[in-house]
Order: C-alpha cells, then structure tokens, then sequence
C-alpha cells in the first residue's frame, strides 16, 4: 500500500523519470524554514561554496527536513523503506542574475552503481519559469548515459560546468514550477536543467539524493550517507552523526572529510578541479 503518492504518480515517474508537485509541507512551515536560513545568511553572509554540500551535517533544521516523514513516505513508495541518503544540497538563485544549470545527469558523475537515486528537490521559496525552476527531458532516465563535457562556464552552479552536448529539444521538456512547501522528485540519471532567475524574488530550494541501502560508492574509496529509515545491512557508506545543534563541532569536522571526499568523486576525470564545493 503506498503511503504518499498516488498509483498514478508512480506509474509517472517509473515512465517519465519524474513527478511533481507533491506537498511535503503547508506554506507557514515553508517560510519558517526560509527564515532560519536568512537569519543565519544575516549573520554570517551567503551559504556558499562548502556550506552548500552535504548541509545536514550543518544546519540542524536541514537534517530535520531531510528525515521529514512525508517526504520519506513519497520516496519509500518509488525505492522501499530502507533509505540512504546520499547529500543535501542548497540551490539558491539571486533575482536579476544570470545564474543557471545546464542540461545534464548527475548519476553521470556520482560514482553510485544504483538507477534508483532519487533527487527530491524542496522549494522554500516560489520556483517558476521566471524565477527559473528546474525542467526535465521525460524518459532520459533510460538507456545509455547522453555525452557531457565539462563547459566551466560562468555562471553555471555545476561543480565543473557539465553540459550534455547533444542538442536538447526544448519543445519536449517540462518545467517543474513548484510553490513553498512543494517538492519534485526525480530519478538520478535523468536529464534536467534550469534558467536564470529574472524574477523580482530570490529562488531557494534544498535538494534531497535519497538512494537504497544496498547502493555503492565505486570511483570513492570512501564515502558516507544519512541512514534516513529502515536498517543498512549492508554497510557500504559510512553514516553521517547527526548534528545537536547549528554547526555542531562534532558534525562540522565530519563535514569537512565528508565535503572533501564528494568533491573528489565530483572531479574524478576532471580536466581542472575547481573551488566549487
């Protein structure tokens, strides 16, 4: 029986390689969550370069947002009860600037040896076509992998500017508007990509890579995940501590191991490694 999504949703996203939007929380909880990390962006500046990685191992509120039970109950339905997450990353674009992603795959470049990762991507703040939301190539989940080149263009958030490089037909794409508290979910090798934000708003979003427990990490010679729910039987990840606190030192020194070890698997057969993460 399924928990959250609706056998029709299920039977899209096997298809598609996506679905959306699917309410993970109501709008006041969205703009709480906004709140937190505008207040600590008010004290300390922008939450970039390192602070966008692995953010659970941070900030306490994105370590609760990653165990959230809806979001969890909507993933358990595509990939089972025994979950792993893999990252929790920040995605935030300025209003009137050119930032963008370019079309790619990430499991492309993850070293994970699953067709069952699951981004789960949470708007905070509105994400439209204006203020630049994500879109996918439906069905681009299947197959073989499409043909990438690392860009390093300006602009670009990717790690190493990764562009697949086979012309996209925009006219068979969707763009995946979601309001505060909504989340898309797509699978990991799926081709996606987003505009600039031209909007009058800032466009915050917090993504989610959950994957099943007998995943592996095969380019790293180490790595860790959040075991989320169920049991980890098989131990190919170490797991993240979960913090007590913003910035627990704990967790900050296990973030810095855990941060570099992603940007090394980010990099493998990189031409150049950059400062990104």
């Amino acid at each position: 029986m399924l928990k959250c999504l609706t056998d029709e949703q299920v039977t899209k996203y096997r298809r598609d390689g996506f679905t959306f939007p699917v309410r993970a929380m109501d709008s006041t909880r969205a703009a709480a969550y906004r709140q937190q990390l505008e207040r600590f962006e008010a004290e300390k500046g922008p939450v970039e370069g390192a602070l966008r990685n692995k953010a659970h191992l941070l900030f306490l509120w994105v370590d609760e947002l990653m165990r959230n039970d809806r979001i969890l109950d909507a993933v358990a339905d595509l990939i089972g009860d025994d979950i792993l997450c893999w990252n929790t990353f920040f995605w935030i674009k300025e209003p009137q600037t050119e930032s963008y992603v370019s079309w790619h795959q990430d499991l492309n470049y993850w070293g994970l040896d699953t067709d069952d990762l699951i981004t789960v991507w949470l708007a905070l703040s509105p994400a439209t076509p204006q203020s630049g939301c994500m879109s996918v190539l439906p069905g681009s989940h299947r197959g073989e992998f499409m043909p990438h080149e690392d860009m390093y263009t300006d602009g670009n958030m990717l790690t190493r500017g990764q562009e697949i490089t086979v012309e996209v037909d925009e006219s068979k794409t969707v763009a995946m508007a979601l309001r505060p508290g909504e989340i898309s979910m797509h699978n990991g090798r799926l081709a996606h990509a987003s505009p600039p934000n031209t909007s009058t708003d800032r466009r915050i979003g917090v993504s989610f890579h959950y994957m099943p427990t007998k995943t592996r990490q095969i380019i790293g010679d180490w790595d860790s995940a959040a075991l989320v729910r169920g049991e980890d039987i098989y131990g190919h990840f170490t797991h993240t501590p979960r913090p007590t606190r913003d910035f627990d030192p704990a967790t900050v020194a296990f973030h810095s191991k855990a941060s570099e070890a992603v940007k090394e698997i980010l990099f493998h057969g990189a031409k150049k490694v950059t400062q990104a993460l």
